[in-house]
């Protein structure tokens, strides 16, 4: 068994991954141009990837599997292998991690996210994925609620069509992936700017990423977000707010936010993570 130090999710020395993230905000085209998912095969290596499908999240985790097998079959890869964790024990296996190992790209379906968090975390599976990423050897594509665990703190439910309040969202732990960031996901199709943004007057430390359905936020290893898709990718920035009124408000009052950063990019636009700039158009980096 490949040993793996249960590095805690609280740090932030990992923020600077080696390997390629891509957060898909859901319902991701699967029929026509799969121009996301094409993308995520091209990265992990073309016809000559490795790819491990990870469909825990979904209530239907065979079919689910068996659908990204398929997709990632017709697209061109060759070699795919659906990892069905269907509980903690097989995220211990020795089985299970040799063929995680061989993995050049990794990807989480969509579901439920809880289910996802609490099959995975602080599971020998999640610390060698995470190192796998961390280290470069592998992509790691997630869509849906494959998204939302990425950051250290993830959104678990919440609301929408009301003002920012702390009631609006339920937070829960996440895989810690991307522990700067905290994700939600079906972004405007759902409204749910006024959750995200009740995310983050809770954790400011955090940048809040909305990404919506079919649109991709590419983490790469040069500190770049870049998107991919037909939607947009919302960043929300707290690092310049001069007041919140979070912590002296009754949970269904409204939220007071002083001096709080948005920023909306669409197909091609990229957001550097390092310096909190925005760049229109920038290249995507050539395939590996």
């Amino acid at each position: 068994m490949l040993q793996l130090d249960p590095i805690s999710k609280t740090t932030n020395q990992h923020s600077g991954h080696k390997g390629l993230v891509m957060a898909i905000g859901g319902a991701e085209d699967k029929v026509r141009g799969r121009q996301i998912l094409t993308t995520f095969c091209q990265r992990a290596g073309g016809v000559d990837a490795v790819i491990g499908v990870i469909p825990s999240a979904s209530r239907e985790p065979d079919a689910m599997g068996r659908l990204y097998h398929d997709i990632f079959r017709e697209i061109g890869v060759r070699e795919v292998d659906v990892l069905l964790v269907g509980d903690r024990a097989d995220a211990e296996q020795e089985e299970m991690l040799a063929r995680l190992s061989r993995c050049t790209g990794i990807f989480m379906s969509g579901g439920d996210q809880l289910r996802l968090s609490a099959l995975l975390d602080e599971t020998p599976l999640l610390y060698q994925l995470r190192h796998q990423v961390w280290e470069g050897t592998s992509i790691l594509g997630g869509t849906s609620a494959g998204a939302a665990v990425m950051g250290e703190c993830m959104i678990a439910s919440g609301g929408s069509n009301e003002a920012p309040n702390r009631s609006l969202v339920d937070l829960a732990t996440g895989l810690g992936i991307l522990p700067d960031v905290l994700v939600d996901q079906h972004f405007h199709n759902r409204n749910r700017l006024a959750r995200l943004i009740s995310a983050i007057s809770a954790h400011p430390d955090k940048l809040g990423v909305g990404i919506d359905e079919d649109t991709c936020a590419m983490f790469e290893a040069d500190g770049m977000l870049r998107v991919l898709g037909r939607g947009s990718v919302t960043i929300v920035d707290p690092r310049d707010v001069s007041y919140t009124n979070y912590a002296h408000v009754d949970v269904n009052e409204p939220l007071s936010i002083y001096n709080l950063r948005l920023h909306i990019l669409s197909d091609g636009d990229c957001y550097n993570l390092r310096t909190h700039q925005v760049q229109h158009k920038c290249i995507l980096p050539p395939l590996n």
